[in-house]
């Protein structure tokens, strides 16, 4: 047999304020990346569901934040390979506003274990990042600030 191929689509969305962006952690059930990687929040879109929908949907889940405002910033390609499946996957990258308390995972069993603001300046080496979440980095970086990207 040959090796499987699977093609998804997912809407990730970036959240900075305060130097600091918002983060969710891999759990086992990650079915492109590595467990353990912080990620950005978001994921694959259903069919017939429009990309801003399953933002919102799988902001509530891993974040349980509500999504105010969300605006296409970029789209990248990765190719990964996880539990013997090749994934080819598109990312849609949303700079967003969000409205609640403090993030908290809501999903049970989902592919995010743990959410968090995390400092920008602690991210710099991008060990622990997944490859979307270093890519919205460089999407914050060519935007000259995170603050400066958000929308008033």
């Amino acid at each position: 047999m040959g090796t499987q191929v699977r093609t998804r689509v997912s809407a990730y969305a970036i959240a900075a304020e305060d130097g600091r962006i918002l983060l969710a952690r891999l759990s086992d059930a990650s079915p492109v990346f590595a467990p353990g990687l912080w990620h950005l929040p978001g994921g694959g879109i259903d069919p017939g569901e429009q990309p801003v929908e399953a933002l919102a949907r799988e902001l509530l889940e891993e974040t349980g934040l509500e999504l105010t405002d969300a605006r296409l910033a970029d789209a990248r390609t990765y190719a990964a390979r996880r539990n013997g499946v090749s994934w080819s996957l598109t990312a849609l990258f949303y700079v967003v506003t969000l409205r609640g308390g403090a993030p908290e995972v809501t999903e049970t069993d989902g592919s995010t274990d743990e959410v968090a603001w995390i400092p920008l300046a602690g991210l710099r080496d991008g060990g622990l990042l997944s490859p979307a979440a270093a890519d919205a980095l460089g999407i914050l970086e060519q935007a000259g600030t995170a603050t400066s990207v958000l929308p008033r």
